[in-house]
């Protein structure tokens, strides 16, 4: 029995020992921000004044999520691609049939008493794992052979832009082009690619057969925010008065005009970054940028920490998606990025997106761990 119980405690010093702290810590640290900030985003509205006590629910389930899933070989999500892939692709499917539909979109599964479910967030895991799957599994010599990972991410891709959601196609999208990035023998099949994604955006742009009118017009917004004021360029006009409202040191919590008053538009939500902003200034909102960098960097040290190409190509793509969720929403919230519809990771209202941004995590901690494989016991 002692010596069951020495080896249990070398495995726990050894776990401890080799957990990525910086990519843990600061994803937990900015969930705990986004309580604050939910939960001030909906002190003067009753409608969303549970959101704050839903939120906790949500952290509460995902840091746990987090670390079991630590503890589970992330090699095992590339035995399981292909059946969680299918199944992600039938829940896709069933909510253009008959899904919850809410704030104009058709993207959630009713729950019931829990709420909602939206399959559109677990499915950028899924495709990331997918993808990994089956980039790690050939070489890509040849540029044609290129059809199946497009495929991959494509189908849903097509799914969730007719929900719509332009916001969660163009995740896909990131995640997919880090991941060829990485896996291409040859960076001028690469270039092609990335050709052939700004040949098919300015087509998408100029037809309306896969962008609603509003997409559109939120896309153009951003080039000439002025055109609509009232309109397309609502959003972007109040939320950048909100963050300049902020000044250095902010207005304090519960005292953000832009804020309180619900001139932000979705501010629990997609511009939760202007509640920051706002009402703790811009020293808050430095100290939000800096726990992301340092998640971030916990992100790149794991995909170069990891001991094979599947992790090596699964850290790139969850690292890609967690990067381009930050750059995106912080940027619309400011002007630099048009207005999408992307969530801020782990301080975003909603129980989809932060389940799945701690799923992440989690995989992510794993495949960092196992660059000693001791830790876990992996062989």
């Amino acid at each position: 029995m002692a010596s069951v119980a020495a080896r249990g405690d070398t495995a726990l010093r050894r776990y401890v020992r080799n957990f990525n702290w910086t990519l843990a810590i600061p994803c937990v640290a900015i969930s705990l921000l986004g309580i604050i900030c939910v939960q001030s985003a909906g002190a003067h509205d009753p409608s969303a004044a549970g959101e704050y006590r839903r939120q906790i629910v949500y952290v509460l389930v995902g840091v746990p999520l987090m670390i079991a899933l630590s503890l589970v070989d992330y090699r095992v999500w590339s035995r399981w691609a292909a059946a969680l892939y299918v199944v992600d692709l039938i829940l896709l499917a069933v909510i253009l049939r008959g899904g919850h539909e809410a704030f104009g979109a058709q993207r959630w599964i009713s729950l019931g008493p829990l709420g909602t479910f939206q399959p559109s967030e677990p499915a950028k895991l899924v495709v990331a794992i997918a993808l990994a799957n089956v980039l790690c599994r050939s070489s890509y010599e040849r540029f044609k052979d290129l059809w199946k990972p497009l495929a991959i991410a494509a189908v849903p891709a097509l799914l969730i832009v007719k929900q719509p959601d332009l916001g969660t196609t163009l995740v896909l999208l990131a995640i997919l082009s880090v991941q060829l990035f990485f896996a291409l023998p040859k960076f001028g099949d690469f270039v092609i690619y990335a050709m052939g994604v700004l040949v098919a955006a300015a087509a998408a742009l100029g037809t309306n057969a896969l962008l609603k009118p509003f997409q559109k017009a939120r896309l153009l917004s951003f080039l000439n925010p002025s055109a609509d004021p009232q309109g397309a360029g609502y959003n972007l006009d109040q939320s950048e008065i909100a963050v300049g409202n902020g000044d250095w040191f902010g207005r304090g919590l519960y005292r953000g005009t832009q804020t309180q008053l619900n001139f932000v538009p979705f501010h629990s939500r997609d511009f939760v970054f202007t509640v920051l902003a706002e009402e703790l200034g811009f020293v808050g909102a430095i100290l939000l940028l800096a726990l992301y960098a340092a998640m971030l960097y916990g992100g790149i040290a794991t995909l170069f920490a990891s001991r094979d190409r599947f992790g090596y190509l699964l850290a790139a793509g969850l690292t890609a998606m967690l990067f381009f969720h930050v750059l995106v929403n912080v940027g619309m919230t400011i002007g630099v990025m048009p207005i999408t519809g992307i969530p801020l990771p782990f301080m975003s209202y909603g129980g989809s997106a932060l389940l799945t941004d701690f799923a992440a995590i989690g995989i992510l901690l794993n495949i960092y761990g196992q660059r000693d494989r001791d830790v876990l016991g992996n062989a």
